[in-house]
């Protein structure tokens, strides 16, 4: 498990967050839209749409409401108790992104596409998922809405994931699984973006994730925002004070700077981002891309990226299928730069640690994504007082990772034979 690096925090008074993205999608050097001609008009089409409904009063009411009545929130911020006495250290919070409908929080952004998508008269939905978690959500607001609804996933995480490729199906998706490469979330995308430049006149990409080309990063941050505005109001109605520290995993980063984005001018607070150190931090063994990674394009948009010195994407590897991709959201390449956010990683066997450790103690079970936050959080809380407090996005829950954890334990078997 890697440390983040000991900084100061460069002075952020000149940095208008709510600026960024500027008007070409740039965070800083990163973001941007490098893309074909052909998905141009398209994606000037939605950004003209996202600002035109991020400026209406009745399209965030209407958000607001579905967030409530068809998502669940607000979510709880809970104190792990128990989990805390074990520990020895400081106090550990949970936001329990993981009791929304559909199990994570991929939810927020779906929802919010799924009602630009209606705006701009599309009938049809596609997406990409990895862990599965954003596949369901897709599928889920689709059926809601009534959308067409097709998801792509590498045949590697639908291994992986099958429950939720059974979900996908019920809510009337169509999922189709992706041979190519790796298998895993980066073909997924490129199988997604080839449909979209096929099927521009009908079709609307709900992307998962804070990266990709402009307008997405901002705008999924912006849809994930909810998640931080949440929990500084509840730890200042709970402990009259904000958290020592803030700690999510990032795959992407959706959720990282959902929970992060309402804290970045609070310079007492230290945010962690702990990405994938998978099985070692040798090349195709991990997908930690502040620690192997260099600046480069990938799928849109300029940011860190796990490639060779000919730029070809080196092979990634995470136990949690969400965290396996190569690239990094921009947003967080930029604050990392101004050491206003830290990164770290946490490997496999942190991660499958965490993830009993807190089944056990708490009788809650994380998604193999959130344990790498968790697994880094654990160890801090350790090295800290008892009157410190950590908080960690609690981002989804681990029911659709529960038979490939036994799986990598050896007790596949075993709860078979107990049913």
């Amino acid at each position: 498990m890697i440390k983040p690096s000991e900084s100061t925090m460069t002075n952020l008074n000149k940095i208008d967050r709510f600026s960024l993205p500027d008007e070409r999608g740039r965070f800083g050097p990163y973001g941007g839209s490098y893309v074909p001609e052909t998905l141009s008009h398209p994606l000037s089409e939605l950004s003209a749409a996202y600002l035109k409904a991020k400026q209406d009063p009745a399209f965030q009411k209407e958000l607001a409401f579905l967030l409530r009545t068809f998502a669940g929130r607000p979510t709880e911020l809970y104190f792990a108790e128990r989990l805390t006495k074990e520990i020895g250290g400081a106090q550990i919070y949970l936001k329990r992104e993981d009791l929304l409908h559909t199990g994570a929080h991929k939810i927020n952004n779906a929802l919010g596409q799924a009602l630009l998508a209606k705006r701009m008269g599309k009938t049809r939905i596609i997406a990409e998922t990895g862990a599965g978690q954003h596949g369901i959500a897709t599928a889920s607001v689709c059926a809601h809405f009534g959308f067409s609804c097709v998801i792509y996933m590498g045949a590697e995480d639908m291994r992986r994931q099958a429950l939720n490729v059974f979900r996908m199906r019920l809510s009337g998706a169509e999922v189709r699984g992706v041979e190519s490469g790796s298998k895993t979330l980066k073909e997924a995308i490129n199988e997604a973006m080839r449909d979209w430049v096929t099927n521009i006149d009908d079709t609307h990409y709900i992307l998962g994730s804070a990266l990709g080309a402009h307008p997405y990063p901002g705008m999924v941050r912006d849809f994930h925002r909810i998640i931080g505005e949440e929990t500084k109001k509840q730890f200042l109605n709970l402990e009259g004070k904000l958290p020592d520290e803030m700690i999510a995993c990032v795959g992407g980063g959706s959720n990282a700077i959902g929970f992060f984005f309402d804290f970045l001018e609070e310079e007492n607070v230290r945010l962690i981002g702990v990405e994938a150190g998978g099985r070692s931090l040798e090349d195709g063994q991990h997908a930690a891309r502040f620690e192997g990674g260099k600046l480069g394009v990938l799928q849109g948009c300029k940011t860190w990226i796990l490639q060779n010195e000919d730029g070809q994407i080196n092979q990634t590897h995470s136990v949690s299928a969400g965290l396996d991709y190569a690239a990094i959201g921009p947003e967080h390449a930029f604050y990392r730069d101004r050491n206003r956010i830290e990164y770290a990683n946490a490997n496999d066997q942190d991660a499958l640690d965490a993830f009993q450790l807190l089944s056990s103690k708490e009788g809650i079970l994380p998604a193999l994504e959130t344990s790498h936050g968790l697994a880094y959080a654990f160890k801090r809380a350790s090295e800290m007082t008892k009157d410190k407090v950590i908080c960690v996005n609690l981002s989804g829950r681990g029911d659709k990772d529960a038979m490939e954890v036994a799986r990598l334990l050896g007790k596949d078997n075993t709860f078979a034979q107990q049913s």
